[in-house]
């Protein structure tokens, strides 16, 4: 195999498929490198735990005010295509692209290089994002018109209007990124991973704050099949102002930290720089190969959009599915990225590939069961969560089934978050690109076959369309399997091997604990179920709470008893982090 060139030529080497001549070191286990992605990754996953919890109390916000009809609908579609982008800077490929070229400045460069990189990169950001923000507030009524073609007029008129008010969302979510980045690099994790945290608190709260002053003081809540009056509008209007209010403070609360590590804003522009230019060759294709699944979810509001509250139902579910892939997939990929390249720009390739392996079994520990818990006991989760005010008791299973669909693809989905930024710590965006390019396509395809034979099922009076949306959901969860199984493959060719019979072994211990884990959470679900009724706060906590407790004792013993050593590098790692 050719050996891999030095970092000025990643391009060269990116187009010719160069393949490293990896180089064989300490067998030892756990590496140094292996402890540290665990022990950054219990740093980020106590920082998004906060954050995505904050996230559903957003979304209880949302259901009880809102609910799964008109105004939800508008607002989803409306955030969808800012909070695609969000996906694609601040967990995919900004971070990504950035921290490798910034990495490698500042190994083969210096330090002083490394900051005049990060203003130049800040400021290109801001130039590009800012330009594409007028040219999306313009064009919002052609964009929502083509990712919701099924909208009434009112309804799209609404999703134009709240899509304008949040398209600069874009640009505050880039630069926050950015800052992630560098602080990322610099070891510090917690103050960006807390960044949502903040963005949560302040849209919930000034959202409401300034929902009830446009609406003249209250609104009512409305159905799925009621026109809201012009208070409920004009309050949906102030969620999306709080919204993006919320999405400036990501990056306003992380200034203070970049200034402690060193960096000085400089107010220079270069889109021929050397660097800017290898960050933008890195970033255009990873921008489609970490993309693949949110673009999916465009597709996917594509072909619900005419089933009333089909968008709403989706989102909804969607969120619930990524609090495991935010507490456990974008923490362990973004305490991954700095480690791994750093070792591709050392060359140290066996380490690579021991970290590598170490982070894709981290994930399959700890979003393999998160998927079977949000199967089994999905329906009592969303009662729970989302059942009341504007959302009822009807949009409960079918908010359900489509948790369950997503939930199939949730371990696939996370993973892809840690083989994508694998791929560009090697100077290749290429690969990823291809695949995602790909499984987009398929995943429109499967959307319209899914969608079409779900729809013959469930259908009644309440529910016209069955579980069409259902089958837009589990296309999204096949696709992403598929790609993280593409992209495995890639990188196994590209690095000669992964580690597989490890990760495969790991993987039918976890999935094994997994099932035991199902088994009793559904069984004393059941049970308290028919004992205690479904009505009742405190009866819904019990119900939730009580067999998520008993299940995880249960995954946690057999996880011990089957051997799987990721489990005691991730808790002592949480521990050590606790007890400063």
């Amino acid at each position: 195999m050719n050996e891999i060139e030095n970092t000025d030529s990643a391009a060269e080497s990116t187009d010719e498929h160069s393949e490293p001549a990896f180089e064989e070191v300490s067998k030892e286990a756990p590496t140094t490198k292996q402890k540290s992605v665990a022990r950054s990754a219990g740093i980020v996953s106590i920082a998004v735990m906060f954050s995505r919890v904050l996230g559903l109390v957003r979304e209880m916000v949302f259901a009880n005010f809102f609910g799964a009809g008109f105004l939800n609908d508008a607002f989803q579609v409306a955030f969808r295509i800012p909070n695609v982008l969000r996906d694609l800077f601040a967990e995919g490929a900004l971070s990504a692209a950035f921290v490798k070229v910034f990495t490698d400045y500042q190994i083969l460069k210096s330090e002083e290089e490394a900051w005049k990189l990060a203003s130049l990169v800040l400021n290109a950001l801001v130039v590009v994002l800012s330009v594409i923000t007028i040219i999306g507030i313009i064009f919002s009524p052609q964009i929502v018109g083509l990712i919701a073609d099924g909208f009434s007029p009112e309804k799209a008129a609404l999703a134009t209007t709240l899509t304008r008010i949040m398209f600069p969302y874009i640009l505050f979510v880039a630069m926050a990124a950015l800052a992630m980045g560098v602080l990322n690099t610099k070891g510090n994790f917690g103050v960006p991973a807390s960044s949502s945290t903040v963005f949560n608190i302040i849209s919930i709260f000034l959202g409401l704050g300034i929902a009830y002053w446009l609406s003249g003081g209250g609104w009512e809540k409305t159905g799925k099949t009621d026109f809201p009056s012009d208070a409920a509008q004009w309050a949906i209007i102030g969620m999306s102002i709080g919204t993006l209010i919320a999405g400036a403070s990501q990056f306003v609360m992380q200034v203070p930290s970049l200034y402690k590590i060193g960096f000085r804003f400089s107010p220079i522009l270069s889109f021929a720089d050397e660097g800017v230019r290898k960050v933008g060759r890195l970033m255009a294709p990873a921008i489609i190969g970490t993309s693949a699944v949110q673009i999916n979810v465009l597709v996917n509001t594509y072909f619900v959009a005419d089933i009333n509250g089909g968008v709403s139902w989706l989102g909804y579910a969607f969120r619930l599915m990524q609090f495991p892939i935010g507490v456990f997939g974008v923490a362990i990929g973004t305490a991954s990225i700095p480690v791994l390249s750093r070792l591709a720009s050392q060359r140290s390739f066996g380490e690579f590939r021991d970290s590598l392996s170490s982070s894709v079994k981290l994930v399959f520990l700890l979003t393999l069961p998160s998927a079977c818990g949000l199967v089994v006991l999905g329906e009592p989760i969303i009662r729970l969560i989302y059942e009341r005010g504007a959302f009822s008791s009807s949009d409960v299973p079918m908010t359900a089934y489509a948790l369950a669909a997503y939930a199939i693809g949730l371990t696939g989905y996370a993973a892809i978050k840690i083989l994508s930024p694998a791929f560009y710590a090697l100077d290749d965006a290429k690969t990823p690109m291809i695949i995602g390019v790909c499984s987009i396509g398929v995943n429109f395809v499967a959307c319209y076959f899914f969608m079409k034979l779900f729809a013959t099922y469930g259908v009644s009076p309440e529910y016209p369309d069955g579980f069409g949306h259902v089958g837009v959901a589990l296309a999204t969860s096949c696709v992403a399997l598929v790609n993280f199984f593409a992209l495995a493959l890639m990188m196994k060719k590209r690095i000669s091997r992964i580690n597989g019979r490890e990760i495969f072994y790991s993987f039918i211990k976890i999935a094994v604990a997994s099932a035991l884990m199902s088994v009793v959470c559904w069984f004393s679900y059941k049970y308290l179920a028919s004992h205690l009724g479904l009505k009742g706060f405190v009866n819904k906590l019990i119900e939730v709470f009580v067999p998520i407790g008993l299940g995880g004792i249960v995954f946690l013993l057999a996880a011990k008893i089957l051997g799987v050593s990721e489990l005691n590098q991730f808790v002592n790692a949480i521990t050590r982090k606790l007890k400063k």
